[in-house]
């Protein structure tokens, strides 16, 4: 009997009685947050984690548990340096890998940023849009040849995909006046139209990818807010909620959060999650671009979704990077 998971359940929950020895996973973001309790949960089940990180040194702190859950677990974890808002660092770490030469049954695109200020990263791109998206599309088709027949990849995405469709013409805000939300809606829409994409190419061999919502977590991507903005965000959604007759928004735990990753990364049915949309363990419903939604229900814009925009998308993020991939 297929166990059914949800909203409260946590990455121990969904990976219970799994085994995941032989298996090899890169995990970007592992210096905080929903990063190292992905790596922790993985590596717990006999996984060997290739943690990416740009600070090196917090990140060894901040994994300290998860060699200790390795250790327990029979799993292995080991760093590399990765930089999302560099492309040369992004370029560095592929070429590691790839001289390595050592294959993954899993890619799980964890890191990125939300509501920064206005700025660009080192290659002169929007930050967001360039940390969160295109920092992940270089590394993950760089290395797209060491993911082996049968692997999936995991775009971490957000409900914040709500806030905006990503703009072909403008990404980098040159015309368009710039508002954080926005352009991180921009980044994580960008995050689930490139998994349609990368499913769309590499499902031939049997390589499938997926995007998901964790959830509302307290972790260190809301740095960049101002002091009261998160409560009054929450005060808004549950006014709103209240409204509709919806219950008030809950924050979840990290390892509630970080379960929707490993739950479609290795539990659920390649075909039931590939080049979709997922939340609260499940796959989620697809809600028209004109019909109304609150953030405290599940559910994904169909412009994410759209294969057309995708390949848009696909083709506009070469052209900004430089480079063309299969």
């Amino acid at each position: 009997m297929t166990q059914i998971f949800g909203a409260t359940s946590t990455t121990d929950d969904v990976l219970s009685g799994v085994s995941l020895k032989g298996r090899r996973v890169l995990v970007t973001g592992v210096s905080a947050g929903l990063g190292v309790e992905t790596a922790r949960a993985l590596v717990a089940h006999g996984a060997h984690v290739v943690g990416a990180a740009r600070d090196l040194a917090k990140a060894e702190r901040a994994t300290e548990q998860v060699r200790a859950a390795a250790d327990q677990g029979g799993g292995a974890f080991e760093l590399t340096a990765l930089d999302l808002a560099d492309l040369a660092s992004v370029r560095a770490c592929a070429d590691r890998l790839n001289a390595q030469g050592a294959p993954f049954d899993l890619v799980i695109a964890n890191a990125g940023v939300m509501a920064t200020p206005f700025g660009h990263t080192k290659d002169g791109f929007e930050t967001q849009f360039g940390t969160n998206h295109l920092g992940h599309f270089v590394l993950v088709n760089r290395i797209a040849g060491l993911m082996r027949d049968g692997a999936r990849l995991v775009n971490v995405s957000s409900a914040g995909h709500r806030f905006a469709n990503v703009d072909l013409d403008d990404p980098n805000f040159e015309h368009t006046p710039y508002e954080p939300f926005v352009a991180y809606g921009r980044s994580k829409t960008a995050n689930i139209l490139f998994a349609v994409a990368f499913d769309a190419r590499h499902r031939a061999r049997g390589v499938r990818a997926t995007a998901v919502h964790p959830g509302g977590i307290m972790t260190e991507l809301a740095r960049h807010m101002a002091p009261g903005e998160i409560e009054a965000m929450v005060s808004r959604i549950n006014e709103q909620a209240a409204a509709e007759g919806q219950k008030p928004f809950q924050f979840k735990s990290i390892p509630q959060g970080a379960a929707t990753s490993v739950w479609a990364g290795v539990v659920a049915g390649a075909d039931a999650v590939g080049g979709r949309y997922c939340e609260n363990c499940r796959v989620s419903d697809v809600v028209p671009d004109d019909q109304p939604i609150s953030l405290v229900n599940a559910g994904v814009r169909a412009y994410a979704l759209d294969p057309a925009r995708a390949e848009a998308l696909w083709t506009k993020s070469e052209d900004m990077v430089g480079e063309r991939f299969a």
